[in-house]
């Protein structure tokens, strides 16, 4: 996979950390401890500010029939839309409306700074992606879900915000899998399980209430814990289990219904290769053969989980985490088999 990290040519330096594991693909700055908020910005080089600055046309028939002029020093300026641009650098990162709030990265970490010291979170990595028009953060909660003896579930908050008018602030409860780095966000009731905060006026007040969302990964956390203890003591064959990884990774409703109706005759080779390659990770993986996943509904889970975190190959970074974290492909399969997993372990699923 091909990393889209931004790399800044003043200090030479891409921009990312990670604490005491190797950066992707070996690039940024590895930390020993964890950094304050001050810190993270620096060794992640989002110590940029954006700012919007007005939009104008070049030279075309439009300017000369305005203006009357060919005079390519003569610009128009476009009304009610501004281009997003680093200070630093002078790169555009974007086309934004009137109305758009920028919130500068700082204030992206006000989210955690008003509440890491009494809840214990920590900075673990943070990085820009393309020109620096997304960045993210992960922050380490203390404490771990525990599924069976010692299958371990570290506890994370993701944050996400743009500059390029592409979407809201997010911030969501994320469990990562230890043992396998699989995250398993998917969400567990009809309430959701993100935090998202638009770039409109008010934007830096409402993401500075949005420490909320501790409450949430407090409930997130427990709820998680008992659903996949649960299922880590419901058994599933390995026919049971392939059927149930296509269902997951059916993508619409005419491919799910073919499958229901035993007609594979009319899915895809492409679909029935990444079924079979989902399939294989759960049967072959060191981490699907512990007594917690192996032959178990949670194992299932973990099967399409993880084919897309530890096997699938994306062509940039940014593409894995939209896929992983944004509503992309990954997510989507994620939530598809949490919900027939548990469907299966309460008896409302019959795969044969």
């Amino acid at each position: 996979m091909a990393h889209n990290i931004h790399f800044n040519e003043n200090n030479g330096k891409h921009s990312f950390f990670s604490v005491k594991q190797k950066a992707w693909h070996g690039l940024g700055q590895i930390l020993d401890d964890h950094p304050t908020s001050a810190e993270a910005i620096q060794q992640a080089g989002l110590d940029y500010t954006v700012e919007k600055v007005p939009l104008y046309t070049g030279a075309g028939p439009e300017r000369i029939a305005l203006t009357g002029s060919t005079d390519d020093s003569v610009l128009i300026q476009v009304p009610n839309f501004f281009a997003s641009v680093r200070t630093d650098s002078c790169k555009p990162l974007g086309v934004v409306g009137k109305d758009y709030q920028i919130v500068q990265n700082q204030d992206a970490f006000t989210f955690f700074d008003a509440i890491a010291q009494a809840e214990g979170i920590r900075y673990e990595t943070a990085g820009a992606l393309g020109d620096g028009e997304r960045i993210f953060i992960t922050a380490k909660m203390p404490g771990e879900i525990r599924v069976g003896k010692d299958d371990l579930i570290e506890r994370y908050i993701f944050l996400t915000n743009s500059h390029d008018g592409s979407g809201s602030i997010t911030a969501a409860f994320t469990p990562i899998r230890i043992v396998c780095q699989n995250t398993l966000n998917a969400a567990l009731d009809n309430k959701s399980s993100v935090v998202r905060i638009r770039h409109t006026s008010g934007a830096q007040q409402r993401l500075a209430q949005a420490h909320s969302i501790m409450g949430l990964a407090s409930r997130r956390s427990e709820q998680s814990e008992a659903v996949f203890n649960r299922w880590a003591k419901v058994r599933i064959s390995d026919p049971e289990l392939k059927k149930l990884i296509a269902m997951a990774m059916a993508p619409n409703h005419e491919t799910l219904g073919n499958l229901r109706d035993g007609s594979v005759e009319l899915l895809s080779s492409q679909f029935l290769n990444t079924v079979e390659d989902v399939y294989e990770y759960a049967l072959t993986s060191p981490s699907q053969n512990l007594p917690t996943t192996a032959g178990t509904v949670f194992g299932a889970y973990n099967a399409v989980t993880g084919y897309y975190q530890n096997v699938r190959n994306f062509k940039t970074d940014e593409d894995k985490v939209k896929s992983l974290y944004l509503g992309g492909t990954a997510q989507l399969r994620g939530q598809s088999a949490f919900n027939f997993c548990e469907h299966f372990a309460n008896g409302a699923l019959i795969l044969n």
